[in-house]
């Protein structure tokens, strides 16, 4: 990939909060060229070769963690999966144990994911090396965004001025959170959707349309990014029953219809079929969704290479 003067210039990266387009920018810039490098025979590169990357995840997901892992071996990283449910942690020990444990290995880069807001940047006080979050609470998931961005920007060529709602579950959805802060940054017009239970108080602070009624919300979207329902993370009674719940703010095929005719369909993923969205418009041609996948290694093995070219002892690029 370019060795051209990073604009990026963070040594860890926690969330999209606090960077401007033009780091973003430079972040999706670097990502579009590993997607060339994923599509080759010869996938590898020794950008990360000699490095230690520690995946550590205090939730479990499968896609995320599993993309982080391949984009630092294609970099050339040597990559451990710390499996967090059989580690000292269920036996008592902090977040600020488990820091300085694993800081006395000396890794290059740790990727944490945390059920709790806030003890990623934690933890990235307390270690000596780059940290980045895949995602922590309801917080932000920035690698999340930055993949979103990438697939909008291959698909329109563009993401300055499109309309992108984002419909659901907003008021548990971190994805939702980085996702606003990096399309208003980066020039969409970002509208939210969802029941005034799964709407966050102020949201409207954040810079974007708020509605509670879909088929208000889609009229003239470019882009229509649906939501998971975190049944989890609920204590209480936000939704009457899934069925209702689709019924009003599932997408369907009738609901699509309502968005320009060449909008595009988007979902973070894991899907709820039948909850969030159908499975005729998840598996259809408006759909993005597997686009989104892919994308999602290309997004990780640009992340990982411009907190790279910041690491003690890093080659000048």
């Amino acid at each position: 990939m370019s060795a051209a003067t990073p604009v990026f210039s963070h040594r860890h990266l926690l969330g999209i909060e606090g960077l401007s387009a033009l780091e973003l920018t430079a972040l999706l810039d670097l990502a579009n060229e590993a997607v060339d490098l994923s599509r080759q025979v010869e996938k590898k590169r020794s950008t990360l070769r000699g490095r230690t990357q520690i995946n550590l995840f205090f939730e479990a997901s499968t896609r995320t963690q599993s993309s982080f892992e391949i984009a630092g071996k294609r970099l050339g990283a040597d990559v451990m999966n710390m499996a967090v449910a059989a580690s000292s942690i269920k036996k008592g020990e902090t977040l600020i144990d488990t820091a300085a444990t694993l800081n006395a290995m000396h890794p290059d880069i740790i990727v944490v994911r945390h059920n709790q807001a806030g003890a990623v940047h934690l933890l990235a006080r307390k270690v000596g090396c780059s940290v980045v979050n895949a995602g922590d609470g309801a917080h932000e998931h920035p690698t999340q965004a930055l993949l979103d961005a990438l697939t909008i920007r291959r698909n329109k060529g563009r993401i300055e001025g499109l309309v992108v709602v984002i419909c659901g579950d907003i008021l548990h959805s971190r994805v939702a959170r980085s996702n606003i802060l990096a399309l208003s940054a980066l020039g969409a017009q970002v509208r939210v959707c969802g029941p005034s239970t799964l709407l966050p108080a102020g949201i409207e602070r954040m810079g974007v349309t708020v509605f509670r009624d879909m088929t208000l919300a889609l009229r003239d979207a470019d882009i229509v990014m649906m939501l998971r329902l975190q049944r989890e993370r609920m204590n209480g009674g936000f939704v009457p029953s899934t069925r209702e719940y689709f019924r009003f703010f599932g997408l369907d095929e009738a609901k699509l219809k309502l968005a320009k005719p060449d909008a595009l369909v988007m979902h973070p993923g894991p899907m709820n079929r039948g909850v969030e969205i159908d499975t005729l418009v998840a598996d259809g041609a408006q759909s993005l969704i597997q686009e989104q996948v892919e994308m999602g290694v290309a997004v990780r093995m640009a992340v990982l290479e411009a907190l790279a070219r910041h690491l003690p002892n890093s080659s000048p690029q």
